[in-house]
């Protein structure tokens, strides 16, 4: 059964703003926060095109008081039945770069990591006091393994998966679903900064399609495309070592984010 009550931080770009798109219907409402008001007020009026009923927060992920304050009163003005926290940015290496910048390391963990606590931590109890609605973590394939291009976010995917892990199992018993998306190479803003190699990558819209079929089936992980999640996953039994110089001699360009802490 497909949600009508959703919140989408991160919507006014990428995967965020194709989910936006992928559920905006009749009878559906949306809730969309974002950083860039145009952007933002953009997919809020395609989204009101298709019939859906769509309010926008133009929020940081980082602003945890924000957060509360906003998510609070959406959803006390009609529950959510759906969160997805999608908001992201990266950052990485370029060749020959031996170490991230702290400062961006700690952007982006402020982003990637503590912004999905304060967008799912408002709504844990209310959610549980109705009895259920779900929850959706976006990951990423880069959280199964490190790669030597991203150490930091590296760290925030697979940080994100351990948490939404954890939850399920604490949660799901009490009736509220827990789903985790792992996407690999998807077309979108972010990754298209990113100068490498990207086997197998789909467009937006396609991974919004695949990402709303697996929510509505109450899938526990939805990873694509299976090859190279099944690659991701090969790489955690085989020889540490033996994966790091494979990686290693992958020519990738990862931008380092401008975004700083404060």
């Amino acid at each position: 059964m497909s949600a009508r009550s959703i919140l989408i931080t991160g919507a006014s770009s990428g995967i965020g703003r194709a989910l936006a798109l992928a559920y905006a219907g009749p009878g559906v409402r949306l809730a969309l926060t974002g950083r860039d008001q145009d952007r933002l007020e953009s997919v809020a009026a395609m989204a009101r095109e298709q019939g859906a009923e769509v309010e926008i927060g133009l929020l940081d992920v980082r602003d945890q008081a924000a957060m509360a304050q906003w998510i609070g009163a959406a959803d006390a003005h009609r529950g959510f039945d759906l969160c997805i926290a999608n908001a992201g940015i990266t950052t990485g290496l370029a060749p020959g770069e031996l170490h991230e910048d702290p400062d961006a390391v700690r952007a982006i963990l402020s982003i990637n990591l503590v912004g999905v606590l304060n967008t799912v931590e408002p709504l844990i109890a209310p959610m549980l006091t109705r009895g259920g609605g779900q929850i959706a973590f976006i990951g990423s394939i880069a959280g199964l393994r490190g790669l030597p291009y991203a150490p930091a976010y590296c760290a925030t995917k697979a940080a994100v998966h351990a948490y939404s892990e954890s939850l399920r199992g604490r949660l799901e018993p009490a009736g509220l679903s827990v789903g985790l998306v792992i996407p690999g190479f998807v077309k979108t803003p972010l990754n298209d900064s990113i100068e490498a190699i990207k086997p197998f990558e789909i467009s937006d819209a396609e991974a919004a399609r695949i990402i709303r079929r697996g929510l509505d089936r109450r899938k526990a992980v939805i990873a694509f495309p299976w090859p190279l999640y099944f690659a991701a996953r090969l790489s955690q039994i085989l020889p540490a070592r033996l994966v790091d110089k494979i990686l290693s001699r992958i020519e990738v360009k990862a931008p380092k984010t401008r975004e700083r802490v404060g």
